[in-house]
């Protein structure tokens, strides 16, 4: 085959994990950070965005019938694809965070009654759950998430109250407008007689019935992000509902709640303070060394047969040498983009510039630089270039072209996208220097000093600025990620 016949047969995947979840274990690396995940140490993942924390929601659910063998029944608390289910809580959201707290438990009831349905687990706790649920109206017949996450929202305004406080008729003694006995607070033993019940009481019911089956139940959540982008008060009182629900669960020894988050929507909601923070500590933060990157590199080019046979190397010995991986990836790709004695490598090249202002490189843009360059070689090729020198497949031009498409997308349909309200701002950067100064960044967008040194730092949180210098003196750094978008210039701004 010829280069431009192996080329055009390969790939290197999708960048978005829900777009490759049939192929996604195929390429998948099994760190250390995913094996505490399926082996039940972990519950919370943090991660920056395109880190991979989809991928691992996506691996957890393919995993399903591997967990079931352990005794493990994974159910997946939102879409894989498609709209986020607790994106409809935006048009109709709950009044508070108290009221959220109570939604999240109802929701996950939910979720555990259909479990219960479905695996036909039928000991008298199971029964007594389900049955609870069914007159509450939390168990739906054409069952969907959607549809759940709706009769629980529903169920939960129907209660005056979240707290779990009743009109009652002075004459029967019964309560007004709620047909069920599923009530938020801890009924008094006369409601108890009458035969309420609440929230967390079922929950523990519901413990036991799993206990006596020899099972556990993990609900797992991701795309929090997407669900509540639209509204900063709507996310700040679902997540802390949550990680307050998720302590109010942590007793129950058959149930873990899994959460992948954001790291930066964390540090948002717990900014201003939360006391539950102290206690999640069954938690980690997706990190992603050097040796890694190429693993996830390797891993993806060696997918393609025809590149396999081009280069004639067996998958597994590449793959169980980190000094192997090396060899093929300098094999496929030069050896520098930017030629020179002081010139990084290729490697190190795509690290930086796929880094944002935090210095860290998420898969997410790797892959997409390695997408794009293929793309951009196949058309190099097809308008009649040469072909690449030596054994390589991709030149220079093809991964600096790339970059400019990584840039732009990562710019627009990411930073400005999630920050509309910052777009102005960072589009008064375009065709300025890489480095600038309160001072300079003052004269750019017209405020005092003190607003742009303001903005500047709201713009380091978001990690399109890198803060260097002193805390006296300091100077905000643009990454390479950022600048094809804005076509801003190298170098100190005057």
């Amino acid at each position: 085959m010829s280069k431009r016949d192996v080329i055009a047969a390969t790939t290197f995947g999708q960048r978005i994990a829900e777009d490759e979840a049939d192929d996604l274990s195929q390429y998948f690396v099994e760190t250390d950070q995913w094996r505490k995940v399926i082996s039940g140490e972990v519950d919370v993942v943090y991660g920056p965005k395109g880190s991979g924390k989809s991928a691992l929601y996506s691996l957890l659910r393919q995993k399903k019938e591997e967990l079931i063998s352990r005794g493990i029944v994974p159910a997946a608390g939102e879409n894989v694809r498609g709209t986020p289910v607790f994106q409809e809580l935006v048009a109709d959201p709950p009044a508070s965070e108290e009221q959220f707290r109570g939604l999240w438990k109802l929701y996950f009831l939910s979720l555990i009654g259909t479990v219960f349905k479905g695996i036909d687990l039928n000991s008298d706790e199971a029964r007594q759950v389900c049955q609870a649920l069914e007159e509450a109206g939390l168990l739906v017949k054409e069952w969907s998430l959607r549809r759940m996450l709706r009769a629980s929202l529903d169920y939960a305004k129907r209660v005056e109250g979240i707290a779990g406080e009743m009109k009652i008729n002075p004459v029967s003694g019964q309560p007004e407008g709620l047909s069920a006995k599923l009530i938020f607070r801890e009924p008094s033993a006369e409601r108890r007689v009458l035969g309420y019940m609440s929230v967390d009481t079922l929950l523990e019911i519901a413990d036991i019935a799993l206990g006596k089956a020899q099972m556990r139940l993990w609900i797992i959540l991701d795309r929090l992000d997407v669900a509540f982008a639209e509204s900063a008060e709507l996310e700040a009182n679902a997540l802390r509902a949550l990680f307050r629900v998720y302590r109010d669960m942590a007793a129950l020894s058959n149930f873990a709640v899994k959460i992948l988050l954001r790291d930066d929507i964390w540090a948002r909601i717990t900014g201003p303070g939360f006391r539950e923070a102290s206690h999640i500590t069954r938690s980690i933060m997706i990190t992603w060394t050097s040796p890694a990157l190429l693993h996830l590199v390797i891993r993806r080019a060696l997918h393609n047969e025809a590149l396999r046979n081009f280069y004639n190397v067996d998958p597994d010995t590449v793959l169980a040498s980190s000094e192997e991986q090396e060899k093929l990836f300098y094999r496929i790709f030069p050896s520098q983009v930017d030629t020179g004695a002081r010139k990084s490598t290729t490697l190190d090249w795509m690290l930086t510039r796929t880094a944002d202002g935090t210095r860290q490189t998420a898969p997410r843009e790797l892959i997409h630089l390695l997408t794009a360059t293929r793309d951009q070689q196949l058309r190099a090729l097809e308008m009649g270039a040469a072909e690449p020198p030596d054994e390589n497949l991709f030149d220079r031009a093809s991964i600096k072209a790339a970059l400019q498409e990584v840039s732009k997308v990562r710019f627009e349909q990411t930073l400005c996208a999630e920050h509309p309200g910052l777009k102005e701002m960072l589009l008064n950067l375009e065709g300025e220097k890489t480095q600038q100064t309160p001072g300079t960044l003052a004269k750019i967008w017209n405020v005092s000093l003190e607003q742009a040194l303001a903005n500047a730092e709201r713009l380091t949180d978001i990690g399109f600025f890198e803060r260097r210098g002193t805390k006296e003196q300091p100077l905000f750094w643009v990454p390479f990620l950022y600048r094809d978008a804005l076509k801003m210039v190298q170098g100190p701004a005057d």
